[in-house]
């Protein structure tokens, strides 16, 4: 039988689990997931520039997936979501230069999967990128 644990995170997560009734991420044996996170804080607040917003979006993940006992060094799959202006063609450099530096700056050279959307609307209206992993604990020892 698996064991299955549910992680909330200290502060914005219990904030949103009050309010919306879910739990930011699950681990079920070693295999983990969270839900996408955002770049608040933890009054919800989004940083001005987009770099920042990304970079507290990757905090997020971290503080997310220490909740279940996992880091950066176990992730094996990221889905990054990311708003564009309805008839864009493509995903900015503005976000790309900052996800790729994240990535090397987190990952130590591991470099998990990556699937990157465009969308045109995100969980609140003034975010512009929300990230969601999948890791596996200790497969990056």
């Amino acid at each position: 039988m698996s064991t299955v644990t549910f992680g909330i995170t200290p502060g914005y997560g219990e904030k949103l689990h009050a309010a919306l009734g879910y739990s930011g991420a699950v681990r079920v044996d070693d295999r983990v997931e969270i839900s996408g996170q955002a770049g608040v804080d933890d009054d919800l607040v989004i940083p001005e520039s987009l770099e920042d917003e990304i970079i507290q979006a990757f905090d997020n993940v971290e503080r997310t997936l220490a909740t279940v006992g996992a880091t950066w060094q176990d992730v094996i799959h990221v889905n990054s979501y990311h708003k564009v202006t309805p008839g864009d063609d493509v995903i900015g450099d503005d976000h790309n230069r900052v996800m790729a530096e994240q990535f090397r700056r987190r990952l130590g050279g591991r470099a998990p999967i990556w699937t990157e959307t465009g969308v045109t609307v995100l969980g609140l209206a003034a975010m512009r990128v929300e990230i969601r992993v999948t890791a596996i604990v200790g497969s990056g020892n």
